[in-house]
């Protein structure tokens, strides 16, 4: 199980090193257009260059990430060209906003998604047809549609309930908080619910008609526990992966939900910064974006090592 876990976490190292060269590559536009970006259109050549020069801009590409991948294996991220707070800083602020909102949104999907497929798989009938419907009613409705939809027909009508901007940090009142991140979650999940439950319905189906599940019917074993303590088990692995991939999915839609209900959270400060060029912020949510990628992926790769031992040799 070591070698396993080693395996993946040099695998998730140079991913994260793959990833932030290529975005730095990416975003680079060159040094004047920065300038004037921070200084005006009515700057003039000169002094564009000059801050071109104060910022480092004007020196090789290469020199410039090596410069800014060492600083940031320090833990320092550099400072934003358009203001004087640190990277650092300005994430702190803003990571546990979209945090709370895909925390929220994932644990809806897992729950409602796993609930739905397995009454979908166990009984069939009018239930996997409901499923089915909710299934392609999620997959077909996009995340930002669902959000304006919602804010239209609750948020506004009901402000004092469910307020169409702005978010409450936990610290402040548990019950604003979980107020202000409703809406943008269920926007988020329910086309991940779709997802998990045709999943788990999927696999479920495919469970129970194994012979093993037939041997512990025969044994007596109540029906309840062979479908959660057994079959549901052996489903596990592939709404794992699909879950996971749902997980890093909501980190980029929820750059376009949290525009919609205003949420001062990683996703709006990436797309204001990559309309501005503003390296270094981009490059932080860059890496911070790539670092929970790969955390999510090395957690998932291990329950499936423990569900599944087959997977640590593979």
């Amino acid at each position: 199980m070591t070698t396993f876990i080693l395996r993946r976490l040099l695998a998730g190292v140079v991913l994260i090193f793959i990833v932030t060269a290529l975005t730095f590559l990416l975003i680079y536009a060159g040094g004047n257009d920065i300038a004037f970006s921070i200084l005006g259109e009515s700057a003039t050549p000169e002094a564009a260059a000059a801050l071109s020069t104060q910022l480092g801009l004007d020196r090789p590409i290469f020199v410039q990430y090596w410069d800014w991948l060492t600083s940031a294996l320090t833990g320092d991220l550099g400072t934003s060209f358009f203001g004087p707070a640190s990277v650092a800083t300005t994430l702190g602020i803003r990571i546990p906003v979209t945090l709370s909102l895909v925390a929220v949104s994932i644990v809806l999907t897992a729950v409602l998604g796993v609930i739905l497929g397995v009454a979908s798989a166990r009984r069939g009938g009018w239930v996997d047809r409901v499923t089915q419907v909710i299934s392609v009613v999620g997959f077909a409705l996009p995340s930002y549609w669902l959000a304006l939809v919602l804010v239209l027909t609750i948020a506004l009508p009901m402000p004092w309930l469910f307020p169409a901007t702005g978010y409450v940090a936990p610290t402040v009142s548990v019950g604003a908080w979980l107020m202000s991140i409703a809406l943008p979650a269920i926007a988020l999940t329910i086309g991940g619910v779709a997802t998990i439950a045709q999943q788990v319905r999927g696999s479920m189906i495919d469970t129970m008609r194994l012979d093993f599940v037939r041997t512990l019917r025969s044994r007596g074993i109540p029906e309840r526990n062979i479908v959660y303590r057994h079959a549901l088990r052996s489903s596990a692995g592939p709404a794992l992966t699909v879950l996971s991939l749902q997980f890093i999915g909501m980190l980029g839609g929820a750059i376009i939900i949290e525009r919609v209900f205003a949420l001062p959270g990683i996703g709006s400060l990436a797309a204001t910064a990559s309309l501005r060029g503003d390296i270094p912020v981009v490059m932080g949510v860059v890496a911070f974006s790539v670092f929970v990628v790969v955390v999510v992926n090395l957690l998932v790769d291990i329950t499936q090592g423990i569900l599944n031992p087959k997977v640590r040799t593979a």
